[in-house]
């Protein structure tokens, strides 16, 4: 049967540095409870317990979990594979390769990879030595299929990609664009300041959008409210940004800068500072931030190897909702025993600021040299922790004591092990 003949849209004007093309309307992209990537169909054996990555373990070129934390994909040098967090198991694997429309590649490099949910629905971008599409597309990939169903491309290096139930968000090193899913019509461009890591969050489960990105300045962040159609701009930091997050309703936004001590928390709404912890009193280079499905905790992960996790005290529930505007800002404590604040925290302001810190309630502490992320499990007071090394961690804190966390799982989720024979 005859492949679709593409329908192309212009993304912008005449001076364009994009467009995109659709080749059919994807079939199903619905997203279900259990997840459509079936891990009887593909022939998965169970995972068991396992040792270090060897040398036959295909490289890790990009991981990232899916919106609620309960999957994560990793991209790879030879395709992708898909994993349930709580409990671990391995659920999808597909090998790529040059017989894969549109490849150019013999090996299948995937660079960067995002899942929209557990449907069928991802968006990949070629990497490694031997990618298998180009790093200036965004190939969306439907499974049921089996192949690409659209793509967009650009004039330079795609840096991240972000997906909605409505929207696509592509980002470049120095703009930022929105995209309709269902056609692939460009709403939205934005300009940036120099964004080598793609840094980008969107809201998820609400309804319109709400997105923030690095502003035109040094340590400054621009939110778009797509509700109320405003633009605000917050200074969050004097250095540049290195990482942020945001709750899944967009109601709280949380930053880092490069020198990866302070960590702060605001109002996505208004922009506000609601709070400030401290991960450390030296440099570090932090690798991820997430929220708590119920924003009580924040965790974060970063070059030293440590794992911490924060109290928050903002009640996100009784924040605005996304399409008013006047938000209302809120300090209440959240109902753990505040654990984490300095006792000498009475003496703000007159002390260093150091002394008067918020800092971690609870820790885990992980090899140096892999770059890890972090997420929270399904259950209550559980973290997930994912290495670029093949590491898999699940992990409980104790929200009254703190202090060291419990290693619930380890795995290698690269082991040949844990899958029968590729998709």
């Amino acid at each position: 049967m005859a492949s679709p003949t593409p329908l192309t849209f212009s993304a912008c004007s005449s001076a364009s540095s994009s467009s995109a093309t659709l080749y059919s309307i994807p079939p199903d992209t619905d997203c279900v409870s259990d997840g459509s990537f079936s891990s009887a169909a593909a022939g998965f054996a169970p995972p068991v317990e396992d040792a270090a990555p060897t040398a036959e373990d295909p490289s890790v070129y990009h991981l990232s979990f899916n919106q609620d934390c309960g999957c994560f994909v990793a991209g790879l040098d030879n395709g992708f594979r898909i994993y349930n967090t709580d409990p671990f198991k391995a659920l999808f694997r597909r090998d790529m390769d040059s017989s894969s429309p549109s490849s150019s590649s013999s090996r299948g490099g995937i660079g960067l990879v995002a899942m929209l949910f557990r449907c069928n629905v991802l968006c990949f971008v070629g990497g490694g030595p031997e990618p298998l599409y180009p790093a200036n597309k965004v190939m969306i990939w439907d499974d049921h299929l089996s192949r690409c169903f659209g793509e967009l491309s650009f004039r330079s290096e795609v840096r991240n990609v972000k997906i909605r139930r409505d929207k696509i968000i592509v980002v470049l090193a120095q703009k930022v664009f929105v995209y309709n899913f269902v056609d692939l019509r460009l709403v939205h461009q934005i300009e940036t300041a120099l964004n080598s890591k793609g840094l980008c969050e969107v809201s998820h489960t609400s309804s319109p959008m709400l997105l923030a990105c690095p502003g035109l300045q040094k340590g400054q962040i621009r939110i778009e409210n797509y509700g109320s159609k405003k633009t605000k701009f917050v200074m969050a930091h004097d250095s540049r940004l290195a990482c942020m997050s945001m709750t899944q309703d967009g109601r709280l936004l949380a930053t880092a800068s490069s020198k990866g001590t302070l960590v702060r928390v605001f109002n996505a709404l208004d922009g506000s500072l609601l709070q400030e912890v401290r991960r450390g009193a030296d440099r570090a280079e932090i690798y991820s931030l997430a929220f708590s499905s119920d924003a009580h905790w924040l965790a974060v992960s970063s070059d030293k190897g440590t794992i911490h996790v924060f109290s928050l005290k903002v009640d996100s529930g009784s924040l605005a909702t996304l399409s008013n505007d006047r938000s209302q800002v809120v300090s209440a404590p959240n109902p753990s025993n505040g654990l984490g604040i300095s006792s000498l925290s009475i003496l703000k302001g007159v002390l260093p600021k150091y002394f008067s810190s918020e800092w971690s309630v609870a820790q885990f502490r992980l090899p140096e040299g892999s770059e890890y992320l972090v997420g929270f499990g399904q259950q209550k007071n559980t973290v997930i922790i994912i290495g670029l090394n093949g590491s898999f961690y699940r992990c409980e804190f104790d929200s009254v004591k703190g202090g060291e966390m419990t290693q619930l799982e380890h795995h290698n989720y690269l082991s040949a092990d844990n899958f029968l024979k590729p998709g």
